[in-house]
């Protein structure tokens, strides 16, 4: 994999990383869970049909400290538009999202419904049913998590494995910040009340969900879609787990790139 382009831009008096790869119409990427410390085959399958941008949340790798001064809900959404808009992606944009970030994708499209051409969300979080609630990533024993995140522990492991010249002190603060990052604004149990929002959506919108996703039950892509006012379509992904991006990139990479044509 070639490396990408690398932007900095300052979000709330933070630096924020923003990705860039590809060629053609841009389309925008929001990481999963524990973000992204690196390149990840998803995003070059991405590139081969698109430019793909990829911002950073606040506190995710690349994002610094940008969380510490989200306090409210309010707070979190504004920073991400901010780094959106920041990223080129601010107006009539094909838009991505996993996981946490999938999350913000829906949301972007909810609250700024001009900013967002197509949807794309992959095991989205945001909505919570306590008959059948989702798992709490933030509750597990450190070697639970990689089976919780991709159906193949050894991808997430490799995903957050200190690369050679990294500074090895560094690194895990870095990691152990997007956990911290994520629980500011999804703790408990990922609810953040979007069902109050989903309605708002015109965007065309195409859930994905990892067969074996262990973290977000697959009867919440059911939900997501009756409460997306747009036109929706739902896929499952055989072999995938919660980031199903991670497990099989070429298919995921496929359906979106399919879907955002």
């Amino acid at each position: 994999m070639s490396e990408p382009e690398t932007l900095t831009v300052e979000i709330n008096g933070f630096p924020t990383r923003i990705w860039r790869k590809g060629s053609g119409r841009p389309i925008g990427f929001l990481a999963g869970f524990g973000g992204l410390p690196r390149w990840v085959p998803f995003l070059d399958r991405l590139a081969e049909g698109r430019t793909v941008i990829v911002p950073s949340l606040p506190g995710f790798p690349g994002g610094d400290r940008g969380h510490t001064v989200l306090d409210t809900h309010l707070d979190w959404l504004l920073a991400v538009r901010q780094v959106l808009v920041a990223a080129g992606l601010g107006e009539e944009a094909d838009l991505a999202g996993s996981s946490v970030g999938a999350s913000f994708a829906a949301e972007m499209a909810a609250v700024w419904p001009q900013a967002v051409r197509r949807l794309a969300l992959i095991a989205p979080f945001g909505l919570f049913d306590e008959k059948d609630p989702p798992a709490d990533p933030w509750a597990q024993r450190a070697d639970a998590v990689p089976a919780l995140m991709t159906a193949d522990p050894e991808i997430w492991k490799a995903l957050k494995a200190v690369p050679e010249g990294a500074n090895s002190v560094e690194w895990p603060i870095e990691q152990t910040r997007a956990a911290e990052a994520a629980a500011r604004i999804f703790w408990p149990l990922g609810n953040t009340r979007l069902e109050k929002r989903l309605p708002l959506i015109q965007a065309p919108t195409l859930l994905l969900w990892g067969e074996q996703d262990r973290l977000m039950p697959q009867s919440y892509a059911g939900r997501f879609a009756r409460l997306i006012a747009g036109r929706t379509e739902t896929r499952t992904i055989p072999g995938a787990g919660h980031l199903a991006e991670l497990d099989r990139p070429e298919e995921v990479a496929r359906a979106i790139l399919e879907w955002c044509a």
